[in-house]
Order: structure tokens, then C-alpha cells, then sequence
């Protein structure tokens, strides 16, 4: 199994807010590069996302902004690529809304939502949240919101369901970015 694992932080409400971002690249069902990165979000910080992520105003500020920092990782995200998040819809909206407030292209790209095939290979879960998948399917989870450390439970996550409910009962799961 090939893809990528992505979490992103955000400074508000609003979803072009990205504070941080990570990746994790699996390929041939192995882990075998990450990306981690602040963000300067040009907006104000809400006291609650800090409160969530921790992270302040002071820790971006000598960040690159979202325009910046695309060409970096833009080439993992192509019509082929499978993209997997914890509660994708967030993560993807916030990909989409930070590229276009900056006016560039939104890529296509197939994505699948380690909450909804968690949902459907793991009934009877108390809550569907990354902290309690994870230490359900004995996944280590240290620092829950901070995105990289999310990005490789979810990539954990998605190898392990792959394996033990092989990729017949992923693939319906599979959907194009929107």
C-alpha cells in the first residue's frame, strides 16, 4: 500500500488558517519519509486552537506562509495519490481553502477517512477520535495534536487496518478530493 498520511493545525475557525502541517509517506506498506513545517497563517489565533495544538503567534512568525511552502510538498498530490487523514474532511478543506486564498490550483487527488474506515472495521468504539482509535488498535499517540505526531498514527492506523482487513474492504472507502 502506497500513500500519504496528513494533519494539519489551524490558527481559527477558519479553515485557510493552517498553522502546521505534516506529512508521512508510506510506500510498499512501510513508513519512509516525513515532512513536518509551521506555518505563518496571516491571520490571529484563536485561544482555543492554541489551546488545542499549542501553538502561538511567536513560534510562526519567522514561519513561511502557505504560498511558500506549497511547491515543497505540491508533487505528492496528484490524480494517483492517495491521501489519508484522521476525519479527512477537515484536513482536505483546509488544504483547499490555504490554496485558494492564494490563488493557486487545487489538485485531485483520492483520499480516505481513517474515521469512517475505523467506523466500519471497528464497531462498538466508544467516540471515532484519532486518541481513541489509536489506543485501540495499540497505536502509540504521545502528543495528540500535533500534526505530525497525528500523521503517523493516522499512516499506523490505515497500515494496520490494511493488513488486517485487507485493501478489498479500504478500496469502497476510497473517494476524489473535492
Amino acid at each position: 500500500m502506497d500513500f500519504i498520511a496528513m494533519d494539519y493545525e489551524t490558527a481559527n475557525r477558519k479553515r485557510a488558517s493552517a498553522c502546521s502541517v505534516a506529512l508521512v509517506v508510506v510506500r510498499q506498506n512501510r513508513i519512509v519519509d516525513s515532512f513536518y513545517s509551521l506555518i505563518n497563517p496571516e491571520d490571529s489565533f484563536d485561544g482555543a486552537n492554541i489551546g488545542i495544538h499549542g501553538i502561538t503567534p511567536a513560534m510562526v512568525q519567522d514561519a513561511p506562509n502557505f504560498a511558500t511552502l506549497w511547491p515543497h510538498i505540491q508533487a505528492l498530490f496528484t490524480p494517483t495519490s492517495i491521501v489519508t487523514a484522521h476525519n479527512s474532511p477537515f484536513d482536505v478543506s483546509v488544504l483547499r481553502r490555504s490554496l485558494e486564498r492564494y490563488d493557486l490550483p487545487v489538485p485531485h487527488y483520492q483520499v480516505i477517512d481513517t474515521v469512517k474506515t475505523s467506523k466500519a472495521l471497528l464497531p462498538g468504539l466508544p467516540n471515532y477520535r484519532l486518541d481513541t482509535v489509536s489506543a485501540a488498535m495499540h497505536i502509540p499517540l504521545a502528543h495528540h495534536h500535533n500534526a505530525l505526531q497525528d500523521s503517523y498514527a493516522c499512516a499506523r492506523i490505515l497500515l494496520q487496518q490494511g493488513l488486517e482487513f485487507g485493501m478489498a474492504r479500504l478500496n469502497p472507502l476510497l473517494r476524489t478530493s473535492k
